[in-house]
């Protein structure tokens, strides 16, 4: 299980940058992973577009940011574009990262039960260790609290 204070498990997935994208890439960096359900629905899309208008912010504090859902290459392609989103979007369509990260749950919705990503926001640092750990993420003031944490360091 993912815990504060803890080396976050490494990854390597597929981007829409056209490359495979690895933690060990952004050594000496902090990193703010934000896992999501589904591309062009509402909260996904309000999230990501929060993270867009503070991206400078994020950039001026050391962090980058890196958005992770199942959805496909394709369909981040066009989220991306359609959006104009200035980081890049991960696929993990097996869902074997989310699960090291304890992001991929059972859900319920009206009544039926299925597998899901929770939206969840990571903060880790340069040196590879969790910082901190949003569960449950409710998108209104999300990314002011990111950005407070990387700021204070």
């Amino acid at each position: 299980m993912l815990e504060t204070g803890k080396k976050a498990p490494a990854f390597s997935l597929p981007s829409v940058s056209g490359r495979k994208v690895a933690l060990k890439d952004f050594a000496g960096k902090k990193v703010v992973l934000y896992f999501y359900p589904k591309d062009n629905t509402p909260g996904c899309t309000q999230e990501a577009c929060d993270f867009r208008d503070n991206f400078a912010r994020v950039q001026a504090a050391g962090a980058v940011v890196l958005g992770i859902s199942a959805d496909s290459l394709v369909s981040h392609e066009k989220f991306r574009d359609k959006f104009e989103l200035p980081f890049d979007l991960l696929t993990d369509e097996s869902h074997e990262m989310m699960e090291k990260y304890g992001v991929w749950k059972e859900k319920k919705n009206y009544g039926r039960t299925y597998m899901g990503i929770e939206r969840t926001t990571v903060l880790i640092d340069g040196q590879g260790v969790v910082r901190h750990i949003w569960p449950k993420v409710k998108v209104k003031g999300h990314v002011d609290a990111v950005l407070a944490a990387i700021e204070e360091g």
